[in-house]
């Protein structure tokens, strides 16, 4: 009697080729988790060098996370805060890609308005915190505003980067067999676009994070850059500490959940990063 071996040892090579391929992700988590204690080892022993009020320990921005976390201070900063910073993140990239886009395709336009963006991009959002508030007023508006103004000149570069490195062997292929203007945005143009302008939302992502503490601290109620620069009226630098923590920790969690929504889609075009 035969007795066939081929399916069971397919499965043992699946399942041990998923194991493999599991290592590797337990083995980077580790290293990571590894890095916070460590870092955080390293943070508790300093302090102990130095007074509270200089350096306060891990254990004592713990608790005054949780005492702001009580009096529902810490939420409604960090509420207000993110959302700030994703009302001007988004309207930066939906103005900044199509800016880049058309600027790539059209010579005139981008000889146009080259100059401008070359110039205001160097300006920094803090600059205009006191235009911003003049001429929007102390709301939220200013502030996303300058969000805005942040996200959108780092998107449009990077889009304009990626239409520019676009081989014109590629797009007269598709001319000539037949693909309009519209269709050969759409087949290779944007296909090549994309992983620049993944980079740069998530820079821009980044910038976001650093103005909204400036116009924060200069025009806001509520916000972590307000609770940052409220705790030294009082003297609390482990409120400080729990301000920095928090930005640190939300700022991770938006770039992870830009990376993993973009992560099959920028597979497709070769980006496995």
């Amino acid at each position: 009697m035969a007795v066939d071996i081929e399916k069971p040892l397919a499965k043992a090579k699946a399942r041990g080729g998923g194991a493999r391929q599991g290592r590797p992700r337990l083995r980077r988590a580790g290293i990571s988790v590894l890095s916070v204690l460590l870092g955080l080892l390293l943070w508790d022993l300093v302090s102990r060098n130095y007074t509270a009020f200089f350096l306060p320990s891990p254990r004592l921005t713990l608790d005054g996370a949780i005492d702001l976390a009580r009096d529902g201070t810490l939420w409604s900063a960090t509420s207000a805060s993110a959302g700030r910073i994703l009302s001007g993140w988004v309207l930066g990239v939906l103005v900044g890609v199509p800016i880049g886009l058309v600027m790539g395709r059209i010579q005139w336009l981008r000889l146009l308005l080259d100059p401008y963006i070359q110039f205001f991009r160097f300006i920094p959002p803090i600059a205009f915190v006191t235009l911003a508030i003049i001429w929007l007023g102390p709301g939220e508006a200013s502030k996303v505003a300058l969000i805005f103004y942040t996200s959108v000149f780092i998107v449009a570069v990077n889009t304009l980067a990626g239409v520019l490195s676009i081989d014109e062997l590629r797009l007269r292929a598709a001319t000539s067999l037949g693909a309009s203007p519209f269709q050969a945005l759409v087949s290779v143009v944007l296909p090549s676009t994309v992983p620049y302008a993944v980079t740069g939302a998530r820079l821009a992502m980044g910038n976001s994070f650093l103005t909204i503490v400036s116009a924060e601290i200069v025009a806001a109620e509520t916000g972590l850059g307000s609770l940052i620069w409220t705790a030294r009226n009082y003297a609390r630098t482990e409120w400080v500490f729990v301000g920095i923590v928090t930005l640190g920790l939300l700022g991770y969690l938006f770039d992870w959940a830009l990376r993993s929504g973009t992560r099959l889609t920028l597979r497709r075009y070769g980006v496995t990063s």
